[in-house]
């Protein structure tokens, strides 16, 4: 897809200007590192969606040193986590910020988001919940595939679902329902054990009913990177095409 054709067809879904810009950027920047079940394909995938609204704007609920709460507010994750990372960067803490945002969803390739932080010098580890769709063989679906995504300045970021594959990858026709199970194989408690930590963190500090993302912001203290660089291996995130 062009970029002047989903530019238009997230006007056409009522997003202003400014916010259909950065849903482009997050589509591409998908689409461009690999992730085209996270990137172009997620456009048609919000026109058959009707659970956010295109003016809403996240609130700020309560700000305090080392601590932020947003409420999405009816409005999409994509740009509820966006804001929450933009204010962090404009106005970065003293030492490190937890940041939470309530009712967002969904909120996309989360290694974006990381992206943004890590490219303004900043640590970033971010986690969301989405419906529930892991469980153990045979049992009930307890946890979203929740992923998590670590940035560090220098340009390494890993982005890691808990499923073996995505729920954007079954969204835009790569993988089936029946693909989606914990990561690990014969070891997928492992991944199930990382899913259902990760749902019950975002869970215990939400305060509204649905999904939510966790943000922790911090500024670094020294520079591991240029050490790994040094033993000549491709790192994640640090290719063209990432996480």
């Amino acid at each position: 897809m062009e970029r002047e054709e989903g530019l238009a067809r997230l006007a056409d879904l009522g997003f202003g200007e400014e916010d259909a810009q950065t849903l482009w950027e997050h589509f591409d920047d998908a689409e461009r590192r690999g992730k085209a079940s996270h990137g172009h394909s997620r456009i048609p995938w919000l026109e058959t969606q009707v659970e956010f609204d295109p003016k809403a704007r996240p609130v700020l609920v309560e700000r305090r040193e080392g601590f932020t709460r947003w409420d999405a507010n009816g409005t999409i994750g994509y740009l509820a986590v966006g804001n929450a990372v933009s204010r962090a960067i404009a106005e970065p803490p003293e030492r490190a910020e937890l940041v939470v945002v309530e009712r967002s969803y969904p909120t996309g390739m989360l290694g974006h988001h990381v992206r943004r932080l890590a490219d303004a010098g900043l640590v970033g580890v971010l986690t969301a919940t989405s419906p529930k769709r892991l469980g153990p063989p045979g049992g009930p679906k307890l946890t979203g595939t929740n992923p998590l995504a670590i940035g560090v300045p220098g340009g390494v970021v890993t982005d890691v679902s808990m499923g073996a594959v995505t729920w954007g990858d079954i969204v835009s026709g790569f993988a089936t329902e029946d693909e989606l199970v914990p990561f690990g194989g014969e070891q997928w408690h492992k991944g199930f054990a990382l899913a259902l930590g990760l749902q019950l963190l975002v869970d215990a500090l939400v305060r509204q009913p649905g999904h939510g993302a966790v943000l922790l912001v911090a500024r670094p203290e020294s520079d591991p990177v240029p050490a790994l660089l040094e033993l000549g291996i491709r790192l994640p995130g640090t290719g063209d095409r990432r996480e």
